[in-house]
């Protein structure tokens, strides 16, 4: 039966390269199949779906999210969401942050939820990251995602969660992610937790930690750009340019 699926999908695999309209309604019929006998064809499926970015393909995905009875299905499915981001997905997937107990599927959610860059998918992350119904590793990668999306809105949310949480990995998440922000505020509040005696010393820490490393990660992309600029400039006392100094970043420019 194996070795069935595979031709099956070889064939698919092809089809859809030379005639992806042809293609698409015969994988529809496969999707919608609910024999366990078919379960490792519709995974296959699935990823071949995926290939064809279209609002059909993320219309089929999220049928799939939403009926398959099979749990790898489902998991596949949401994360290939991800690779055809659209906002037609956001409202899927944050009904499997709602509703699902599914930790894998809520994790690869998360990560569909981070590559649709929207306002709404955005708010999604934001409203997951404050619920207490979930698990706390979905939380955490709902904060460390909004760091890789730097915006004031999100800054800012996550300065206030800090405040309200008491969770110390949480807060160790919040600290990280707003330190990934190239923001001058996040800065600001990095050594406001610093200087705060009224937080623990382990967060304290961590905070100045952090903020030094973005003061060092600036100041290495100073010198090289000074360095493509000037590369006959000697190196001034003091100037941080990682192990090898600012003359190997000249070199390196040159």
């Amino acid at each position: 039966p194996n070795e069935d699926d595979d031709v099956r999908v070889a064939a698919l695999n092809a089809l859809l390269q030379m005639d992806a309209d042809q293609a698409i309604p015969i994988l529809k019929k496969v999707l919608a199949r609910r024999d366990s006998c078919s379960a490792t064809l519709r995974r296959k499926a699935v990823f071949l779906v995926a290939q064809k970015r279209s609002s059909e393909s993320t219309r089929m995905l999220l049928d799939a999210v939403r009926t398959d009875p099979d749990p790898e299905v489902r998991e596949q499915a949401v994360f290939w969401l991800s690779q055809v981001p659209s906002e037609e997905a956001i409202p899927a997937l944050d009904s499997i942050l709602r509703t699902s107990k599914d930790p894998e599927l809520q994790k690869k959610a998360v990560f569909a939820l981070s590559q649709i860059h929207s306002p709404k998918a955005s708010a999604a992350l934001r409203s997951l990251a404050t619920r207490t119904d979930v698990s706390d590793e979905a939380r955490e990668q709902a904060v460390f995602w909004m760091g890789q999306q730097p915006s004031p809105e999100n800054a800012q949310f996550l300065e206030q969660l800090y405040g309200q949480t008491s969770n110390d990995e949480l807060k160790e998440k919040i600290i990280f992610s707003l330190s990934q922000m190239k923001l001058p505020e996040t800065g600001k509040w990095l050594m406001g937790v610093a200087m705060n005696s009224q937080e623990s010393v382990d967060m304290r820490k961590k905070a100045l930690f952090c903020q030094e490393r973005r003061e060092a990660a600036q100041q290495d992309g100073d010198v090289y750009a000074e360095a493509v600029r000037r590369p006959d400039r000697p190196v001034r006392q003091g100037e941080r340019s990682g192990d090898e100094g600012a003359a190997h970043l000249r070199l390196l420019a040159a």
